[in-house]
């Protein structure tokens, strides 16, 4: 099924699912003016090992016009978002020619969140994390000057007697052109379209360029200046050159060679999900964990405010102490009553505690002589008795004036 988006259309070729499992998706991003009897081959080569095929052709003018371009990748995500949804499974990017620049920067963008057209957070990490491989072959090319006017020609004007020269004054009016007008926008546009290539080193997944010394169409110094840029980057990338090929050629040269390559890319993108997927996991439980303990925690909280409160509203009960219950709560016979009166059994009961006195027995030892008995005329008397005598008299025949009298006379 064709369907159109703003841009340009897109369409899948599924493998037959009842022969075998499949294995993943390959987003085929096109080159302008593409045959489909070429594209076809590439098709029926990831069919047969495993893959089905999400097929994007761009229209002419997206590699000029990056509004277009913009709504071509918003509209492919969409359908890979719904088709990922119900079955995440790898996914590789394979871009051919000029299809790295008419919309697979935009897809980066727009999952990264740095384009104007933005996906919800949650489709873009569904997105992210099955992206495991990137291709490709006689890519990335950039659009301006002489080649950009190539692209931009129809392919039936490529194959006319003499195309070269005029390929060559056409390309020259076009570039003048566009510059003349785009001058300051095709600068950013090109700061962006390798800027964006660059950051897809941080999706995890391995990188197959292909490329030959004799395209001219991607240079192959252009080509092997970008797989070391993303090698110093961090990107893991296996980079195949040929001699004999021409642009988008090298499958139709190098069969064996080329079936090798993507055999090997497409199986290390098998395993680059599974690890995805498996730190997705382990991230979730922790997560999960990570939930859990802080709900033990926050009860915990929660139940030591609320004995700090009870025990703040025992506190202030009457005169702000704690009372334990007595025997006498256990007592049937005995009715309870009131504060008061039992305060007030308690102070008829208890003890009056012994007071020491100056003229006592024991004051007099203490405190010897040095107590006056009058003081200005003030007599004090005793009422107290010892051995039936008043205390007085008997305090002359007491033994304890003897003992008085020793200590005076030592003095």
């Amino acid at each position: 099924m064709l369907t159109n988006g703003g841009g340009g259309r897109f369409y899948w070729v599924r493998k037959d699912e009842s022969s075998s499992k499949v294995k993943g998706i390959v987003v085929i991003f096109a080159w302008v003016s593409v045959q489909e009897s070429h594209l076809k081959n590439y098709v029926n080569l990831y069919s047969s090992l495993g893959w089905n095929s999400l097929v994007c052709l761009s229209d002419f003018l997206n590699p000029f016009f990056p509004e277009r371009a913009t709504s071509l990748a918003f509209s492919l995500l969409n359908e890979l978002v719904e088709e990922l949804r119900s079955r995440p499974c790898p996914l590789v990017l394979a871009a051919y020619s000029g299809g790295s620049k008419a919309c697979l920067y935009k897809v980066f963008q727009i999952i990264e969140g740095a384009c104007e057209a933005q996906l919800n957070l949650d489709d873009r990490r569904l997105v992210t994390n099955c992206i495991s491989g990137q291709i490709y072959d006689s890519s990335p090319v950039d659009f301006t000057g002489d080649s950009g006017a190539r692209f931009s020609l129809h392919p039936t004007i490529l194959r006319m007697p003499g195309s070269a020269k005029l390929v060559s004054s056409v390309a020259k009016v076009v570039a003048s052109g566009l510059d003349a007008l785009f001058l300051t926008r095709f600068g950013s546009q090109h700061s962006e379209y390798w800027q964006a290539l660059y950051s897809s080193v941080s999706l995890g997944a391995p990188f197959l360029i292909l490329c030959s010394e004799n395209d001219d169409l991607a240079p192959v110094s252009t080509v092997c200046s970008f797989a070391q840029r993303l090698q110093d980057l961090g990107g893991h990338v296996k980079l195949v050159k040929w001699n004999g090929s021409s642009h988008v050629a090298h499958y139709k040269h190098y069969p064996i060679q080329y079936r090798a390559a993507m055999t090997d890319l497409l199986e290390q993108a098998i395993l680059v999900f599974s690890q995805k997927m498996k730190v997705l996991g382990e991230r979730t439980c922790m997560e999960g964990l990570h939930d859990e303990m802080c709900d033990l925690i926050c009860d915990l909280q929660n139940a030591a405010v609320d004995s700090n409160q009870s025990l703040r509203r025992v506190a202030q009960g009457p005169n702000d102490h704690f009372f334990l219950p007595s025997s006498a709560d256990h007592q049937n016979v005995r009715d309870s009553g009131s504060l008061q009166d039992d305060r007030k059994e308690r102070s008829t009961y208890s003890p009056n505690l012994p007071n020491i006195s100056a003229h006592s027995i024991l004051g007099e030892i203490l405190f010897d002589a040095c107590v006056p008995k009058n003081i200005e005329g003030w007599d004090i008397k005793f009422s107290g008795s010892l051995n039936g005598h008043p205390f007085a008299s008997a305090r002359k025949h007491s033994p304890l004036n003897a003992i008085k009298c020793i200590r005076r006379s030592r003095l």
